[in-house]
């Protein structure tokens, strides 16, 4: 036994079989045994020798012997049927045994698999760490869990060389600037380089958001969040709605906001709103001209089926769950819904009007996408059947009056 359970799976397979039909036989053959044990020894209906006539004995013996062969005929007809009948109970049972015996050895498998189904970007860090002995399964283990690790590796070096790129880029950035500036400054500056440093700097600021969404969005894909407190969703829309005045009227958009609900939310406030501001402005450079945009905050149940996207992690928008959300819809052309769920990568645009938008980055709804999973919510892009999108964000709820912790969310 010690071997068996410290052999290879393979071996373990053939012996627990082996053993399976070995007692499967043996039970075979002592239920033979037992109905046979009271077989006689057959004997063959005497016969009269030629030209001896049959005494009124001799033929009786004879007619006795004939009984009993035909006895002996009825016993082998009911041995070979229980035998049969014995077949069938035992392949019966044995496959019963080895299935019970095969899901045995294979539950370590199982185990791995739903391990490994858990295991995602944002929790690289897991391992399965198997215990037992040394076979094909901690083998497997132990070679998935290395392969855990090199994903881990490689995705913290990329959210490092983006954070640490865009940093290192913003010096010569700099530089530039204030050498602008100081072309610029000089006594009766040529129209040439006046005009040349307009259209630098136009592009430098073009850079610094770009550089800017890096940021933010190497910060929320380390789904570190330190500065966790309650916010509310209504307020951050209302900030960014205010600040974005001028926008909305130069395109001459209507806006409809429901801000009833605070929506509140836990997480980083700075993330949570650079959100926010995305969203309507994704709303705003996007829309047409005297489009309209509808915004609303929502916090209980009955918020329809939003938030049933897959760019996040949770199931914030399944069913009637109560889970915080900022809903943004927009008017337009009919969008291309397999086009749409391309939007949550980086420098994915739609059409040629976001491809060539000046004040579009491709990073805006990334960037959202990113800060929705990094705080447990999904992120839901939806194309309207009239036209337009409709952007659901669904966060876990937070009890503002509890700032040690969310009131049915997870932190």
């Amino acid at each position: 036994m010690a071997r068996l359970r410290n052999g290879t799976v393979g071996r373990r397979f053939t012996m627990l079989y082996a053993m399976v039909f070995l007692l499967s036989g043996i039970g075979l053959i002592a239920l033979i045994y037992l109905l046979s044990r009271s077989d006689m020894i057959r004997s063959v209906p005497g016969q009269a020798p030629p030209g001896e006539p049959a005494t009124g004995v001799a033929q009786h013996v004879r007619d006795l012997e004939r009984q009993l062969a035909e006895v002996h005929a009825q016993q082998s007809r009911q041995l070979l049927f229980g035998s049969l009948i014995a077949i069938v109970v035992m392949a019966a049972v044995s496959l019963l045994l080895g299935r019970i015996l095969a899901g045995h050895v294979l539950r370590p498998l199982r185990l791995i698999t739903a391990a490994t189904r858990r295991i995602s970007a944002d929790n690289l860090d897991q391992r399965l760490a198997v215990a037992g002995p040394a076979d094909e399964v901690k083998e497997l283990a132990d070679t998935v869990d290395g392969l855990l690790a090199r994903l881990e590796a490689s995705f913290a070096a990329q959210r490092r060389f983006v954070a640490n790129a865009s940093h290192e880029l913003r010096t010569p950035l700099t530089t530039i600037r204030a050498s602008l500036d100081v072309a610029v400054a000089k006594p009766q500056p040529a129209a040439q380089t006046v005009a040349l440093a307009g259209r630098v700097r136009t592009e430098l600021d073009r850079v610094d958001r770009l550089l800017e969404g890096f940021l933010v969005l190497a910060r929320a894909q380390h789904g570190v969040l330190p500065d966790r407190v309650p916010v509310s969703l209504a307020e951050l829309a209302g900030e960014a709605l205010a600040a974005r005045a001028g926008a909305i009227a130069g395109k001459n958009l209507t806006v409809e906001a429901e801000l009833a609900s605070k929506a509140w939310t836990r997480g980083s406030p700075a993330l949570l709103s650079r959100l926010v501001q995305n969203v309507i402005d994704n709303a705003i450079v996007h829309n047409q001209e005297g489009g309209w945009i509808r915004l609303a905050t929502q916090d209980g149940a009955g918020a329809g089926d939003a938030g049933t996207g897959d760019a996040g992690s949770g199931d914030g928008g399944s069913g009637d769950a109560p889970w915080a959300r900022l809903v943004v819809e927009t008017g337009g052309n009919v969008l291309d819904q397999d086009q749409v769920d391309r939007l949550t990568q980086p420098f994915e645009r739609l059409g040629t009007d976001r491809t060539g938008s000046q004040e579009s980055s491709g990073l805006g709804l990334s960037i959202v996408a990113a800060i929705v999973s990094a705080h447990g919510g999904s992120l839901d892009l939806r194309v309207r059947a009239e036209g337009g999108l409709k952007v659901t964000a669904a966060m876990p709820p937070a009890d503002p009056s509890r700032p040690d912790g969310p009131h049915g969310g997870t932190a």
